[in-house]
């Protein structure tokens, strides 16, 4: 096995274990991991997006058989979630990677300072509103949009906010990975469609493998880990990566 493929493997298993552990931060970290092995930022986006496809159908699916779906919450993200992602894919599939790499990167690297400020003040509010107004749907259209032109980014923008914003946490991210796979979906096909993805297959496959080796361990890791701690660490890394891209791309 070439020692490329098992780099996008153990990409994939770094990445699902942060996201098992956390609720979120698989695409952000996996696509700041890829930018720094020098894949250009349309293929790993697309290639952090269609391995998702699976992960967020099976999450999906079982929050709605444990009935952590808020249909109203739903209808507010998804269409804006998927015209933001289709958007994004669109646009970043349409510019030189060369010349997007340090932008992208700098996204990454706020969202790593994102990540870091949640660890320090994300506490849900108390009394819960169960009100899903016009200001969700743009919250929607914006994450997707983020989350195409950054390989990640759903989870940070929006189940964040709307925790913060005194939402039910379990019906909150119930109803946002629910929403997700439709987003991701439709990122995916949109990067099928405008990109070739015969040179990439390995990175695919490779985030497959590893993200399957680790779901089960990430769920053992989040009962140990403290969650504050890890989110101190995972921005932290998310930051230093997407720096080092940064100083790579403009030399």
């Amino acid at each position: 096995m070439e020692l490329t493929f098992l780099l996008y493997v153990l990409v994939g298993f770094a990445a699902q274990m942060i996201d098992g552990a956390l609720g979120m931060a698989y695409g952000v970290s996996s696509n700041t991991f890829l930018l720094s092995l020098g894949i250009p930022p349309a293929a790993a986006s697309a290639s952090v997006h269609m391995a998702e496809v699976a992960t967020t159908g099976i999450s999906g699916f079982s929050h709605w058989k444990l009935g952590n779906v808020d249909w109203k919450l739903v209808r507010r993200l998804l269409i804006p979630g998927v015209i933001g992602g289709v958007t994004g894919a669109y646009l970043l599939t349409s510019i030189d990677g060369n010349f997007i790499k340090p932008y992208i990167s700098a996204y990454l690297l706020l969202m790593g300072g994102v990540i870091i400020y949640k660890a320090f003040t994300l506490k849900p509010k108390k009394k819960m509103d169960e009100y899903h107004g016009p200001r969700v749907s743009w919250l929607g259209l914006a994450g997707g949009f983020c989350d195409a032109i950054g390989g990640g980014g759903w989870g940070p923008v929006v189940t964040s906010t709307l925790v913060a914003r005194g939402k039910n946490p379990r019906m909150t991210i119930g109803s946002v990975n629910f929403s997700e796979f439709f987003v991701t979906l439709a990122e995916s096909i949109t990067f099928v469609i405008a990109l070739s993805f015969t040179q990439y297959w390995q990175v695919i496959l490779g985030l497959l493998i590893g993200g399957a080796i680790a779901a089960p361990m990430a769920a053992k890791l989040a009962q140990k880990l403290p969650m504050k701690s890890l989110m101190i660490f995972v921005g932290t890394l998310i930051i230093i990566l997407s720096v080092r891209t940064i100083v790579l791309a403009i030399k």
